[in-house]
């Protein structure tokens, strides 16, 4: 009986998320139409922007439009509580629901490098943006040890499909955490779930993904058979759940500027800590693999080259890549 009402919970949680995301949705429409409409924006601008507002496709946000919903009356207190006390964790989890991956492997930071954090939900249709931009730089810096990577995994996106793939997906990658001892296999899987030829739409568009092509792109990523097999599991879903809740209360997490100014969504970047606007990128036209090296502060033609540093350290903040300060 208990088993069914969390279930019936859980299901009407999800049901509330899609209800909440498609309300936020259609609010960040309708602002980002009204703001066309006042500006005139012309060449390489206008296409940075565009690319820009398909990045924020992916909104944590349903707690602020359900008032009244238990979760979104929760104080982040109470839900870092919640998020510690879930009693299976995923391995080399920290407080905050991180996964830190360096050269050194899992858990250990290289000293004076800049830390990445990319939080992300499989669907999330910016987060694949951001990952096929970007992968392959962050996994050729880490490698190289001039930056640490931090990863969370989010699944709130559940509703905007029909089998519950981001959820699915984020245990799947949990699971190689779990049993894998190599970061590299989770950073390839990561990648190929976000490939272009694989990530699914999100909404009407979705078209299903089995545990099977799931378990395919982490064979493809070099995980053992024995590993894949364990990947379609609800294991870690409870865990998920309470990042879920704890996450977007984190108010350094909060976009900074755009029509999600005040909120967190996906896919979110911080560097050192510090929240990295891509919101900025289209305003002073760069590429979001150029404007991340312009905020680490490395030029791209010392991309891999073990001992050079970006100019930012393990403690400074990004480098501004309107300012340059």
């Amino acid at each position: 009986m208990v088993q069914n009402t969390k279930k019936t919970e859980k299901r009407q949680s999800r049901a509330e998320r899609r209800a909440a995301q498609e309300a936020a949705e259609r609010a960040a429409a309708l602002k980002a139409a009204k703001e066309r409409k006042q500006q005139t924006i012309i060449g390489g601008i206008v296409v940075a922007i565009i690319a820009v507002l398909g990045i924020i496709a992916g909104v944590a946000i349903w707690r602020a439009t359900h008032p009244n919903n238990p979760v979104a009356q929760m104080s982040i207190d109470e839900a870092y509580t919640q998020l510690q006390q879930v009693e299976t964790k995923p391995a080399h989890i920290d407080d905050q629901g991180g996964i830190l991956i360096s050269k050194d492997g899992y858990d250990t930071a290289v000293e004076d490098a800049p830390t990445v954090s990319i939080y992300m939900d499989f669907l999330c249709p910016g987060c694949g943006n951001v990952h096929r931009e970007l992968d392959p730089t962050l996994i050729t810096m880490m490698e190289a040890g001039q930056i640490n990577l931090d990863l969370h995994f989010m699944a709130f996106m559940d509703s905007l499909s029909t089998d519950d793939y981001s959820t699915r997906a984020a245990n799947a990658a949990l699971t190689i955490v779990d049993n894998d001892d190599d970061p590299g296999h989770l950073l390839t899987f990561v990648s190929n779930m976000y490939a272009s030829d694989f990530q699914p739409q999100e909404g009407d568009a979705y078209v299903p993904v089995s545990d099977e092509q799931i378990r395919e792109q982490a064979i493809a990523a070099g995980v053992s058979e024995d590993v894949a097999d364990k990947m379609a599991t609800d294991k870690y879903t409870e865990w998920l759940d309470a990042v879920d809740t704890y996450t977007p209360k984190r108010e350094e997490l909060f976009n900074t500027s755009g029509s999600l100014k005040g909120s967190m969504s996906t896919p979110t970047l911080t560097i050192n800590g510090h929240f990295w606007d891509i919101n900025e990128l289209s305003f002073a036209d760069v590429t979001m693999k150029d404007g991340l090296l312009t905020s680490l502060g490395i030029d791209e033609g010392d991309v891999g080259k073990a001992g050079v540093m970006p100019s930012i350290g393990a403690d400074g903040e990004p480098i501004s890549v309107s300012t340059g300060q």
